[in-house]
């Protein structure tokens, strides 16, 4: 049975009640697996949301991530925020400056932050590391947040952060803070799908827990796709392939009457 899709007004209405959970998606598969699961939000990449997704994942909230970077000004930031939510999006991730943020809130779009590691500015903060670790840097990120609520974002990805740090900000905080490795303080527990699935062989950060080992499954289907291959290749070589069930009859009558005419236009040539 389906269920309703939560409202950004139902999201922030849970806020201290319960642990959401989320992950991030790329594929329809994981959209599906999602839903079937009962994850309670997905990140995705804009490209995956169309009638495929809301078929696959109707009852998901989704967040299609506006990559920074990919879009510069203002108004680059809210046609791609418009296009995203009539595509299937419920709110956008968003990681640029509060003046754009603040702008998507007075269009009524509804906005997710980021403070902590934040990935596509971790120059500024010492690279891929935990931020927050002093009392001036878990102070950064409480102003941060401030910024980000006074902007009108709802939510807020809180990445990397000590636990402590994280729960007392958010527990001060009106928006939906996602925690990205930062503790059970916050309101939602968010992990990449690859990451829960084993799907790569890279680095897996601290703060993902591995529940499946794609990565050996797709080793095992790699060695089934060349020995397959290869028995293909085999059998063209040695004749084995096609045999007769492969390809299309024709009678003998007509095979007869083809091949006259060819020998007839053949002479008359």
């Amino acid at each position: 049975m389906r269920h309703r899709r939560p409202t950004v007004a139902d999201l922030l209405s849970m806020k201290g009640k319960r642990q959401l959970t989320m992950l991030r998606v790329v594929t329809l598969e994981e959209a599906e697996a999602a839903e079937k699961a009962r994850i309670d939000l997905v990140s995705v990449p804009p490209a995956l949301l169309g009638p495929e997704f809301r078929e696959a994942a109707p009852s998901v909230f989704a967040f299609p991530g506006l990559e920074y970077g990919d879009h510069v000004t203002a108004d680059d930031y809210i046609r791609a925020a418009f296009q995203a939510l009539k595509a299937g999006g419920d709110a956008v991730y968003c990681a640029a400056s509060l003046s754009t943020v603040r702008r998507m809130r007075e269009e009524g779009i509804p906005v997710c932050g980021h403070v902590g590691l934040i990935p596509s500015k971790a120059t500024w903060t010492g690279g891929f590391r935990a931020v927050g670790k002093t009392a001036a840097g878990a102070l950064e990120i409480w102003r941060q947040t401030k910024a980000l609520e006074e902007a009108g974002a709802f939510a807020a990805e809180i990445e990397v952060v000590p636990g402590e740090v994280a729960a007392a900000i958010s527990a001060r905080s009106s928006m939906l803070m996602l925690s990205m490795g930062a503790g059970t303080g916050c309101d939602a527990q968010y992990l990449f799908a690859e990451d829960v699935l084993g799907a790569h062989r890279g680095h897996y950060p601290r703060h993902a827990k591995t529940y499946r080992n794609f990565a050996a499954e797709y080793d095992r289907l790699q060695q089934e796709r060349i020995a397959a291959f290869s028995e293909f290749a085999f059998d063209v070589r040695s004749g084995a392939y096609p045999e007769k069930g492969h390809l299309v009859g024709i009678e003998e009558k007509e095979l007869s009457a083809f091949l006259s005419e060819l020998e007839d236009g053949q002479s008359a040539g």
